[in-house]
């Protein structure tokens, strides 16, 4: 069984998207092991200018780094290559084919994701050229993934 594992920066704080996150992680128990980790936020001042922004990208990069290991990761940002639910369903098993039995899903802080770990990553993805909340977009990550394992099943799930 392949192992998936969300890797996040910041806490999630709305009750209604830890259940959400909570449904997609009963469900996706069926097909995979399946855990999300939550790192901490490097503190940043009210009006950070680049600088500040880059030395807190760089901290979380080194937390990033370190849970992430030699696993096959994913790095969620806006210039990342976009996938259908059916071409993200197609590129599970063919990541497992290809050696890996696990694989790291990435979205960073508001602030993105430093270069270092987008260069470690084996793919980028992005789900849109638009701007997601971070903590909304974890639900929307776990849905897809449930959704592609739905897919590579036969499940009724994906219309």
């Amino acid at each position: 069984m392949i192992a998936v594992k969300v890797i996040c920066i910041g806490k999630l704080k709305e009750k209604y998207l830890s259940e959400a996150i909570s449904e997609y992680s009963k469900r996706l128990s069926r097909y995979c092991s399946f855990s999300l980790k939550e790192l901490n936020e490097a503190f940043l001042p009210e009006n950070p200018n680049d600088a500040e922004i880059l030395r807190a990208l760089d901290i979380e990069a080194d937390a990033v780094l370190k849970e992430m290991g030699k696993d096959y990761s994913v790095a969620l940002c806006i210039e990342g290559k976009q996938l259908s639910s059916n071409e993200l369903a197609e590129k599970i098993p063919e990541i497992a084919l290809n050696g890996a039995s696990k694989i790291n899903f990435i979205i960073g802080s508001s602030h993105g994701l430093s270069d270092r770990v987008k260069e470690k990553c084996s793919l980028k993805l992005s789900f849109s050229k638009m701007t997601f909340p971070h903590q909304l977009f974890r639900v929307l990550l776990l849905e897809q993934i449930y959704r592609a394992f739905s897919i590579n099943s036969g499940s009724k799930y994906h219309k």
